[in-house]
């Protein structure tokens, strides 16, 4: 008679999964991806190297499998952050900047392990994913900002490209993992200046204020003749 499995021991295998994910994502974000191995994943999930295998197929899937929930996590906190209810398009980048800035620096390794660490051709699928997915959220921003007259006129997806790429660049030394963490203060300045580069690089320049007559640098007091020294 052929084996059936039940609801209990459905349930069973899922809790093990599931456990085993867990004990995955715990690895990567304490020490990257190169850290959860098969028999470290298994070790820490109180499961036999072979348990590991009847769940997953490969250690690059289920390696992939962490990545996306992990980058679904963070993505869908942004996405709340940025949540369009009417506020101005300046705000809500400045928002998606100090959500994504700052959880990054504040959990550096799970950041550079997602963001930066060498990793897997299918890890890599979900890396480009992801990161897509935030170009397109940054993209809808861009454009409502146009819309508004908040942002100059541009390439909506060039330019959520850029502001992007300036993010990840601003922030890939601070994520090193030999780097040493910084202090709460020195996050918040990394964040702000992102942010203002950002802002700087979409919006139009404020005009300079007029310049009352009589007290622009042309007019300053020339000598009439009378007070010139002719002669000895």
């Amino acid at each position: 008679m052929p084996y059936r499995p039940t609801a209990l021991t459905r349930k069973n295998a899922a809790d093990k999964r599931a456990a085993l994910l867990r004990a995955a994502r715990a690895l990567v974000a304490a020490d990257g991806f190169r850290a959860a191995t098969v028999a470290a994943i298994a070790a820490r999930g109180q499961a036999s190297v072979g348990s590991v295998y009847s769940h997953f197929d490969s250690r690059d899937l289920l390696l992939a499998e962490v990545f996306r929930s992990a980058a679904s996590h963070e993505l869908a906190v942004v996405r709340d952050a940025v949540a369009d209810t009417g506020q101005p398009a300046t705000d809500r980048l400045g928002d998606l900047i100090r959500v994504f800035g700052g959880r990054a620096l504040q959990g550096r390794r799970m950041a550079w392990a997602l963001l930066f660490e060498p990793v897997n051709p299918a890890v890599e699928a979900e890396r480009l994913t992801y990161r897509r997915s935030y170009t397109e959220i940054t993209e809808q921003i861009v454009r409502s900002g146009q819309e508004r007259g908040e942002f100059l006129p541009q390439d909506t997806g060039l330019a959520a490209s850029a502001v992007l790429g300036a993010i990840s660049e601003a922030l890939v030394g601070w994520l090193r993992p030999e780097s040493p963490p910084p202090l709460p203060q020195a996050q918040a300045d990394v964040v702000d200046g992102i942010r203002l580069f950002c802002l700087r690089a979409l919006t139009p320049p404020v005009p300079a204020p007029p310049v009352p007559p009589g007290t622009g640098a042309g007019s300053a007091r020339r000598p009439h003749r009378q007070d010139r020294r002719v002669g000895p």
